[in-house]
């Protein structure tokens, strides 16, 4: 699921302190409903922040990923896994 704010700004960091608040009320709205019809296990939450860092959807946007057990072989370091040194610690 993606969280988009309604104003344009290339990314969350360019938010205003309000729209972050409500960015972040989004985003527990936005669990409560995939809770009650997937049931993951966990979630990943992530914005992708500069062309650098893979963003290239140059609007704010934030990632609500759910996560289930056995999804992946070893989830351990979760977004850290961007970082290979940091992705099995």
């Amino acid at each position: 699921m993606l969280v988009i704010p309604f104003r344009h700004v290339q990314n969350c960091f360019d938010l205003a302190d309000n729209e972050r608040s409500s960015l972040f009320e989004l985003l527990d709205a936005c669990k409560k409903l995939i809770d009650k019809q997937y049931a993951p296990d966990g979630y990943n939450i992530g914005a992708n922040v500069g062309y650098v860092a893979g963003q290239s959807v140059m609007h704010c946007h934030i990632h609500v990923i759910p996560r289930y057990a056995g999804d992946i072989d070893h989830p351990r370091g979760g977004v850290r896994g961007v970082i290979p040194a940091k992705k099995d610690y």
